[in-house]
């Protein structure tokens, strides 16, 4: 699938131009998009594929401005967009009824996630699972619960993220600490010589479209689908305790579900831990398919 004609983000250029450039493709509809994607799944038409993947660029671009806050040259980031956007339309099937969008957000956000933990080294965000979910959800949490001045977070606000993440407090001081470099400001100039135009005025326009509305919905329905399944290996208790202490807002405390099954409060967090390694075991198992195929595309698309 060649890209060679395709819109490139180079400091050169700027984002302003590239943005530009992105927003002269037409959007498709929804039956265009259908007969683009049998032509290339049927006869591999380029032009079909291209079509594809420039009517979806602005998607891209505005989900790589979600990972700017990571202190990464922007260009990379959307390339690396671009490159999921690329596998996506390999791999489309429009046989199932739903839009490239839908599909291809996943895969967008897992290239770019993948680029942003090769830049950041191991030693900066750990190698566990628990602490990746801390790098890429710690601005996101700190956002719900008000916490995003620069410096450091208070006792109950480091205990509220370790709990909602399920990572130690210990690591949510270190990661809000190794993340604390400050933004480039959006009110930034664009250039040295440009008149009065901030970055800010050409970030995308974070509005969403029905198709973007839908796509989110469809994946937040699929997540909860899989939280759901995932909970029934766990026992009476154990789901118990696990919906009580992870997913109810506030918390129940261990106290309260000590005295509520008569164990001790270690007992009941020995419980959690279990119900929790337990849930990530199958929610990763049931993503482990749709995953596994993403470096081995991107190899034979890039290469």
């Amino acid at each position: 699938m060649a890209s060679n004609n395709m819109p490139a983000l180079t400091p050169e250029g700027g984002l302003s131009r590239y943005l530009s450039e992105i927003r002269k493709f037409p959007m498709l509809e929804k039956q265009e998009e259908y007969m683009l994607a049998k032509r290339w799944k049927e006869h591999e038409d380029s032009d079909a594929a291209h079509q594809m993947v420039t009517s979806h660029l602005r998607l891209v671009a505005k989900i790589a401005m979600g990972y700017r806050g990571y202190g990464l040259p922007m260009a990379e980031v959307v390339s690396e967009g671009n490159v999921g956007l690329m596998q996506a339309v390999k791999k489309f099937e429009p046989e199932k009824g739903f839009r490239l969008a839908t599909y291809a957000m996943w895969w967008i956000r897992a290239s770019i996630q993948e680029y942003v933990l090769r830049s950041w080294s191991l030693v900066k965000i750990g190698t566990t699972a628990a602490q990746k979910k801390l790098f890429f959800n710690l601005r996101k949490v700190k956002g719900q619960i008000s916490a995003l001045e620069d410096g450091d977070l208070h006792p109950d606000q480091v205990e509220t993220i370790a709990t909602r993440l399920g990572v130690t407090e210990k690591e949510v001081v270190m990661m809000n600490q190794r993340m604390a470099a400050p933004d480039n400001s959006l009110n930034a100039p664009m250039r040295a010589d440009s008149e009065g135009a901030e970055w800010q005025d050409w970030l995308v326009d974070e509005s969403e479209t029905q198709e973007e509305e839908l796509a989110e919905k469809e994946e937040l329905t699929e997540r909860r689908e899989l939280l759901a399944s995932a909970l029934g290996d766990l026992n009476e208790r154990e789901k118990h305790i696990f919906v009580q202490r992870r997913l109810s807002d506030p918390s129940v405390t261990l106290e309260d579900l000590s005295k509520e099954y008569d164990i001790s409060r270690e007992r009941v967090r020995q419980i959690e831990v279990r119900a929790f390694e337990k849930v990530q075991k199958a929610m990763k198992s049931a993503l482990r398919d749709r995953r596994v195929a993403t470096a081995e595309t991107a190899r034979e698309i890039s290469g």
